[in-house]
């Protein structure tokens, strides 16, 4: 038997050794103690053994808002979810997760989010991989070639103590062009993003910030990165020389001119000749204006961001709609039955209501399939394909595709 209850600050470090011990790590004490900071703002619920009061799990929830398609959204982005390897299987992440959907219910937040550490557990709470990342590497032993010219106006470079000023902003008002993408605090800007040494690679430099735009006006983009010397090795077959890499963290650009003369600009650093950029969103305009794609490569695409829809109904009403569209969707929900029934979904441009229906159902689905397609990242479509969706009425995924469909794919690199 085991009790879920808040987690007191108190508690902090129990919980944190309890991380480490399940995800098999032991950080240095400055990580432990960003670790302890970041617990301290984030809601914690804790199961505790009942005969011991011993912390076997554990999870934590940021309190982010999401950027959806034409709105901003209350969404707790879960984090720290672990269960002592004593009490697996004994129904502790399940308490976890429900009492996490109960107060995300009770504080009105209509969708929840995660990263997946393993992506077998969590669609069975619900959620559904949301956003596609994509890692490109780009050889930068020549001029990266371009089919497009780049933006000629000054580039500059920012110190880390100074850049918040100029890219934080910048960054706010990009999420909203994006659908995914979560609000950052300070503390996680200074923490992770500018933080001088870097949390997974200690050969890492600092970061470097470069911003673009004329001296005085508002910047039109930036990039910020890090970078690792050249490593030449010695083994028994010979000398194995592996060229300095550039880092890409993240990249924002107003318009396609200024992301090519960002590129351009980290594809000639001196002493490098690999460029890497984990998590860039799949329809990354690089991929197009690109001249050689021999030269720029994708190497990798994984699921990103996780989506838990906790109330459908405000979900559904609380975004845009691309197009006009009237279904009745017949949803299945087995952790927050209130979700679960027959509804008549009647959305367009001028906004959308979701009410209980009687009508027979165009689409069957579960709520874990309506939460991968919800910021428009997955076509339903493709979905009934893989026989995840039941379409009863021809044309009905279609129809909802083309309403749920946004200018760009929903994506985020905020890994938490």
């Amino acid at each position: 038997m085991v009790d879920i209850r808040d987690v007191p600050e108190a508690d902090i470090d129990r919980a944190l050794e309890l991380a480490y011990l399940v995800f098999h790590d032991r950080p240095e004490k400055e990580r432990r103690e960003k670790h302890h900071a970041l617990l301290t703002r984030c809601g914690r619920i804790g199961a505790y053994d009942g005969d011991t009061d011993t912390l076997v799990g554990f999870m934590a929830a940021h309190d982010f808002r999401l950027s959806v398609p034409g709105a901003d959204l209350s969404c707790p982005g879960l984090t720290f979810v672990c269960v002592a390897p004593t009490h697996r299987r004994r129904g502790v992440l399940t308490a976890l997760m429900a009492e996490q959907l109960r107060r995300a219910a009770a504080a009105g937040s209509p969708i929840a989010a995660l990263w997946a550490s393993e992506a077998a557990i969590y669609g069975r709470f619900g959620y559904g991989g949301a956003t596609t990342g994509a890692t490109i590497e780009i050889d930068s032993t020549r001029p990266l070639a371009l089919r497009i010219a780049p933006d000629r106006r000054p580039l500059r470079l920012v110190a880390p103590e100074e850049a918040l000023e100029l890219i934080g902003p910048f960054h706010e008002a990009a999420r909203a062009g994006r659908a995914g993408r979560p609000t950052r605090s300070p503390e996680r800007w200074t923490e992770e993003w500018l933080s001088e040494q870097d949390e997974e690679d200690e050969e890492l430099s600092p970061p470097r910030i470069i911003v673009l735009g004329e001296p005085g006006e508002p910047i039109a983009g930036y990039v910020l990165y890090r970078t690792k010397p050249e490593d030449d090795a010695g083994t028994a077959a010979g000398r194995t020389r592996t060229p300095g890499l550039v880092r890409v963290d993240e990249l924002e650009a107003d318009t396609p001119a200024v992301a090519a003369a960002l590129w351009e600009c980290l594809a000639a650093l001196d002493l490098t000749g690999r460029v890497r950029a984990w998590g860039r969103p799949a329809d990354d305009p690089l991929l197009h204006f690109a001249a050689d794609r021999d030269q720029v490569r994708v190497t990798a695409q994984f699921p990103a961001l996780w989506l838990r829809l906790v109330d459908v109904r405000a979900a559904l009403t609380g975004r845009s709609w691309a197009a006009p569209v009237e279904l009745v969707l017949e949803l299945t929900d087995v952790r927050l039955p209130a979700n679960a029934g027959r509804f008549r979904l009647k959305a367009g441009p001028g906004g959308a209501t979701y009410e209980a229906a009687r009508a027979a159902a165009d689409l069957a689905l579960d709520v874990r399939e309506l939460a991968a397609c919800y910021l428009g990242g997955t076509r339903v479509t493709e979905l009934v394909a893989a026989g995840l969706v039941a379409e009863h009425t021809p044309g009905a995924a279609t129809a909802l595709d083309a309403a749920l469909r946004t200018p760009l794919l929903p994506h985020t690199a905020d890994e938490f």
